[in-house]
C-alpha cells in the first residue's frame, strides 16, 4: 500500500491520500482522542500518536494536525504506519454508520435563518457546495453552512481549514467576494465553532 501525503495551507496539517475510499459520504472531524477512540478506529489509532491533535477524514483523504511542539520530520513515519496497518487490518474507518451520522450531526450543529431569506439561503448553499467545497477539499478541510442572519453568512471550518493562518483570508476574499458577486444581500461572511 503506498499512501501519499499532500501539504496544507496549515503548516500543522498534512493531507494523506491512501488510494482508498476513507469516507463514502460526508465528513467525520475529531479534535480529541477520547471521540476518536469510540467513533473510529483509525482515529484513534491517529490520536495514539504522540502529538496529533486533531484528525478529519474526507472522501478520500485522511487530515492530520499535530501539536506545534512536534515535528512532522518525526511525526509523519508513524502516521503512515497507524494509517496502513489500519487499512490492512481490514477494520471500518467508523464504528458504525449511526456514528457517522452522529458525528456530522454534531459538526453541523443547528442552522439558523429566517424562513424569508430561504432562497438566498439555498443559492448560498448551492454555491458552498458546487464551487467552495470542492476547493477546500483539495487543501484536506471541509466549510459548511451554519446561519444567515442580516446580511452575514456564518461558516464552520473543518479538518486542515480549522486553525489555518490563511482561513481568516479564505474567508474574507475568496468566499465572501464569491458570496457577494452571486448574492447581493451578503455583506459579509463570518466563521463560527
Amino acid at each position: 500500500m503506498f499512501i501519499q501525503t499532500e501539504s496544507t495551507p496549515n503548516p500543522a496539517t498534512l493531507k494523506f491520500l491512501p488510494g482508498k475510499v476513507v469516507l463514502p459520504e460526508g465528513t467525520a472531524d475529531f479534535r480529541d482522542a477520547e471521540t476518536a477512540s469510540n467513533s473510529s478506529p483509525l482515529a484513534g489509532r491517529l490520536f495514539d500518536v504522540p502529538g496529533v491533535v486533531g484528525v478529519f477524514y474526507g472522501y478520500d483523504f485522511v487530515t492530520v494536525t499535530k501539536n506545534d511542539e512536534y515535528d512532522w520530520q518525526h511525526l509523519k513515519p508513524a502516521i503512515l504506519g497507524a494509517i496502513m496497518e489500519h487499512f490492512m487490518s481490514g477494520q471500518p474507518v467508523m464504528a458504525s454508520a449511526t456514528r457517522i451520522a452522529e458525528n456530522d450531526a454534531h459538526a453541523a450543529g443547528e442552522e439558523f435563518y429566517d424562513k424569508e431569506d430561504e432562497e438566498i439561503v439555498l443559492t448560498i448553499k448551492e454555491l458552498l457546495d458546487t464551487r467552495v467545497r470542492p476547493a477546500v477539499a483539495q487543501d484536506g478541510g471541509d466549510i459548511t453552512f451554519r446561519g444567515y442572519e442580516n446580511g452575514t453568512v456564518f461558516l464552520h471550518m473543518k479538518g486542515a481549514c480549522a486553525g489555518c493562518p490563511s482561513s481568516t483570508a479564505t474567508l474574507k476574499h475568496g468566499i465572501q467576494n464569491l458570496l457577494r458577486h452571486f448574492v447581493p444581500e451578503v455583506q459579509q461572511v463570518e466563521q463560527v465553532a
